[in-house]
């Protein structure tokens, strides 16, 4: 990751400015360790474990992933699918249903070590559904 030097305080619109000049993968990087900051400082209680577990339920598909499959489904819901792009639908579909495997997973793991069921984690955390379609 880049470093950036910084010698006075800033604002936040300058900080985002800083951070709309990284890469894609700089960019996943420096939101991962957002979302570190922002589980320790919810919750600093927590134990290592599920600190992790939650940084992995709050990660998101990859943006490009995501901006294709969501093309490629706008694509199909409008008839304008070619056979290639629906193999690749095919392949993407597959990618976002592990995702999501995992997901629900880690968020069973993090149900057992706070001692509830799956449905009332989701709920007490707000979970909603994630729409693909």
């Amino acid at each position: 990751m880049p470093t950036l030097k910084i010698e006075a305080q800033i604002s936040a619109l300058d900080l985002l400015q800083a951070v709309e000049q990284l890469s894609q993968t700089e960019l996943e990087q420096f939101v991962e360790k957002i979302l570190q900051v922002k589980a320790q400082r919810i919750a600093p209680s927590l134990s290592i474990n599920e600190s992790e577990l939650l940084i992995k339920i709050n990660q998101d598909l990859p943006q490009e992933l995501r901006h294709l499959y969501q093309t490629l489904i706008e694509k199909r819901n409008q008839e304008h699918l070619t056979e290639p792009e629906y193999q690749q639908l095919l392949e993407l579909t597959e990618e976002v249903e592990k995702y999501q495997a995992q997901r629900l997973e880690y968020l069973t793991q993090l149900a057992q070590i706070r001692q509830l069921s799956l449905t009332n984690l989701i709920a007490q955390m707000g979970l909603k559904p994630i729409n693909n379609d």
